[in-house]
């Protein structure tokens, strides 16, 4: 994985953008009309992100519509059993290593989307597979557009008697090409994450990324994993160049996967972080390769790229066979049913371990973790990121409620939750679990505000003195790296 996100330039997108372009953020209820007239590109409906030119966005600014706007930049890819009959598959060490010989994988069930460069289908893998969907158009022309063949070929390559297999090659599998301009590109992969999340529960597999931290990539993911998908993504390759943090790896909710190799041990370049969730084969893995730019149409190659895809087509022949799981529930079960290979329980270079297949179709249910993502008010409250926001635990005529929901440090480090407190009466708010309990103030900058109640030994208690009810937060984070908590809500008099 490239170090920095390369900034687009108007040499690099003027034969199919407008030059500078940019990508902008309106504020809920501003600006759309407007920038129609102007000619802007509506990317994501949901999340009022547009492609607006350079004069646009002064425009749009002047008019005081614009939330977020930021230079479109280019996404540099992550780089470097029925019994499996096709000629390459002896070269597959990684089935042995996650186990994909030890299980009858099943036929089609829940999608993988891979939002990538193109698909080459006329290659042999490809050009007669059922269940392939093509979102938009696809190109593999350029040298850069191999990689969405690559990542692809992981995860479907059908039982053919071509070539390889992949883990999963009967998966209902979705492309979309966000390589418009011959290499990944920003706004083009916001629109396939989005449109991946419009079409039901799947998973999404995202081998990109970099260290620029970017809001509207991080609201695509969020806008899926809310949709109820899961979306996996490459660690990275900069184990040897320390480990930066790379994005969209490091959001929560994302299910991070590293490399390893084929002695089972944590590759060198492999990026080291504690948002890293578990790891999979990432050397010598044969894969699939655009014909224009290899005339075998195979070569073998390195990179958490295809670590990661590796686990996405696991996960959804996981969801497949256990179709009553959640998301947040098929996120735990894959990298708890991991298996240790580092230091004792989870560390920051495999983190809760190898990926096994058997494990992870065995592992128990876990408790679903409600209302998620919900650590920011703009996640919760209606008409922020999510026209519905979140339901509040208590309301106007139901003054009590109980959960059981988790937290975790890396992926899940905040719970936020919207609670009435009626006029003159008493809010308690209980948790059960290694948690830190605050009540705090309603305010889009609630995490800087300060505290009504810090909670003591699990409890926090809010007496109401206005004449009026009010809705208030009730903030959890984890005291340990991964707990479970049970939340329980009552109002009374005294």
């Amino acid at each position: 994985m490239a170090r920095h996100l390369l900034i687009a330039t108007a040499v690099l997108l003027a034969s199919a953008t407008p030059a500078r372009a940019e990508l902008v953020q309106l504020r809920p209820g501003h600006g759309a009309e407007l920038a129609r007239h102007i000619g802007a590109t509506e990317l994501v409906p949901e999340l009022r992100i547009w492609r607006v030119d350079e004069a646009g966005v002064a425009r749009l600014r002047g008019a005081g519509a614009v939330a977020v706007a930021e230079p479109e930049r280019l996404l540099p890819k992550a780089s470097v059993a029925t019994q499996a009959t096709d000629p390459l598959v002896p070269t597959e060490w990684w089935r042995g290593a996650i186990g994909a010989d030890r299980a009858d994988s099943p036929g089609p069930g829940k999608p993988v989307t891979v939002v990538d460069s193109g698909l080459d289908i006329t290659h042999p893998e490809f050009a007669n597979r059922p269940n392939t969907i093509l979102m938009n158009k696809q190109t593999t022309d350029d040298a850069d557009e191999d990689h969405g063949t690559e990542v692809s070929s992981v995860i479907g390559a059908p039982n053919n008697g071509f070539g390889i297999v992949g883990v999963y090659p009967d998966a209902i599998l979705r492309v979309w090409d966000a390589s418009p301009f011959g290499i990944l590109n920003e706004g083009a992969a916001i629109q396939g994450i989005a449109e991946a999340a419009r079409q039901g529960p799947g998973v999404i597999n995202l081998s990109f990324g970099g260290e620029d931290q970017d809001p509207l990539l991080e609201d695509a993911v969020m806008f899926a994993y809310r949709s109820g998908s899961l979306v996996v993504a490459a660690a990275g390759n900069e184990g040897m160049e320390g480990s930066p943090k790379g994005y969209p790896a490091a959001y929560p909710h994302v299910l991070t996967v590293g490399a390893t190799t084929e002695t089972g041990r944590v590759a060198s370049f492999s990026t080291v972080a504690p948002t890293v969730d578990l790891v999979a084969p990432g050397v010598r893995i044969p894969v699939a390769e655009p014909l224009a730019q290899e005339a075998s149409g195979y070569l073998e190659a390195p990179g958490t790229s295809f670590s990661a895809p590796l686990v996405a087509g696991a996960a959804a022949w996981v969801w497949t066979d256990r179709p009553y799981l959640d998301n947040t529930q098929l996120f735990e079960i894959m990298r708890r049913s991991a298996v240790d290979i580092g230091p004792r329980g989870f560390d920051n270079a495999s983190g809760w371990g190898l990926l096994n297949i058997p494990n992870a179709l065995a592992y128990r249910t876990p408790p679903s973790d409600p209302q998620e993502p919900n650590e920011h008010p703009a996640e919760i409250e209606p008409h922020a990121l999510f026209p519905a926001g979140t339901q509040p635990l208590t309301q106007p005529g139901h003054p009590g409620a109980f959960l059981v929901a988790h937290l975790d440090r890396n992926e899940d480090p905040v719970d936020l939750y919207r609670a009435w407190a009626p006029a003159g009466m008493v809010l308690r708010v209980r948790a059960s679990g290694a948690v830190k309990l605050r009540l705090l103030p309603r305010s889009s900058k609630t995490l800087k505000a300060r505290p009504l109640v810090v909670g003591k030994h699990g409890l926090a208690t809010f007496r109401n003195t206005a004449t009026h009810g009010l809705y208030l937060y009730v903030e959890l984070q984890p005291s340990a790296r991964s707990v479970e908590y049970r939340l329980r809500l009552t109002t009374a008099r005294r």
